[in-house]
């Protein structure tokens, strides 16, 4: 049986990657779509150079993005792969899914890539943070994204899935500005999730289950949102970080590896929680829900009301 794969990338402003991004897939790709946030650089340009079809919606979160794609792109394929700008699939990973999709049984809708981390040039080995096994390859209509602010994952159905081995990297090349500014942005949108899940706010996924996605992501999930997130993160970043760099060997990954872990494992995590403080304080004196996601709305700089809620109460 033919196995075609149609591969969708999310942009906005990577030059830097897309080209790397889209040769990395091209050998196993039947349709390569990059929707693209309006990109000021050139992007769209580099992409379309490298034969990919560039479609182009507003940004409002990775979620989305990317059910924007699903629901819009014109997907020919029956699988889909989700790649980000500065992820690579590398070549033994394109051999496996050119020789092992096409010979799946019908009853596996979802494929597993073990994800590793390229920081400052060096692979991060340890602290937890190698496998990363997440679900990023599916049957077309066999698979969704999750409608979450932060840490989105795709879920699947009919069927089963399975792991495969090969190797497929994050590698950013910008420095550590460009991190830093990334994850600021990150812990404003996961103190947004955290928020809601605390007090429902809007609707929000909880969805995430090993049949459906990775063993290791809804476990994982099941840890944040059941017990770390209800830790004061005072205690919590910290105890975190000890658990990465030391009892999961994190001090193995050199100085650049320090760096990684003290800014991704402590400083984001500490962030998170400040501005989840930050947030509660801001709206605690308030009871109506509309209320809440309008100051939380002017706080984070995110639309969180729908276009009815933004109406004026007559």
């Amino acid at each position: 049986m033919t196995s075609s794969v149609c591969v969708i990338i999310l942009t906005y402003n990577e030059e830097r990657h897309i080209q790397r991004a889209i040769e990395s897939v091209a050998p196993i790709a039947s349709q390569i779509f990059v929707i693209d946030s309006y990109s000021s650089d050139g992007t769209v340009e580099l992409a379309l150079e490298c034969g990919a079809t560039v479609l182009q919606n507003p940004f409002v979160n990775q979620a989305a993005q990317f059910q924007w794609a699903l629901d819009h792109a014109p997907i020919r394929s029956n699988w889909v792969l989700r790649l980000d700008a500065d992820e690579i699939i590398e070549a033994d990973l394109q051999r496996e899914i050119s020789t092992r999709l096409p010979g799946l049984p019908p009853d596996v809708v979802g494929v597993n890539f073990k994800r590793k981390h390229i920081f400052m040039g060096r692979w991060v080995r340890h602290g937890g943070r190698y496998p990363l096994v997440m679900l990023r390859l599916w049957r077309h209509g066999h698979g969704r994204v999750e409608n979450r602010w932060m840490d989105e994952h795709v879920l699947v159905w009919g069927g089963r899935t399975v792991t495969f081995d090969g190797g497929f990297a994050d590698h950013n090349l910008n420095d550590l500005s460009f991190f830093t500014d990334k994850h600021n942005k990150y812990a404003t949108r996961e103190a947004i999730e955290i928020l809601n899940q605390r007090l429902q706010l809007f609707a929000r996924d909880t969805e995430l289950s090993a049949g459906g996605s990775s063993f290791q992501a809804s476990f994982k999930r099941w840890i944040k949102e059941h017990v770390y997130n209800r830790i004061p993160f005072t205690v919590s970043a910290p105890a975190y970080f000890f658990w990465r760099y030391v009892c999961q060997l994190g001090f193995l990954d050199g100085r650049s590896g320090l760096v990684y872990h003290a800014l991704q494992g402590l400083w984001y995590r500490f962030l998170v929680g400040a501005k989840v403080m930050e947030y509660e304080s801001a709206i605690h004196h308030l009871n109506d829900k509309r209320e809440m996601l309008a100051e939380l709305s002017r706080l984070t700089g995110h639309r969180l009301l729908s276009e009815t809620e933004q109406k004026p109460a007559a």
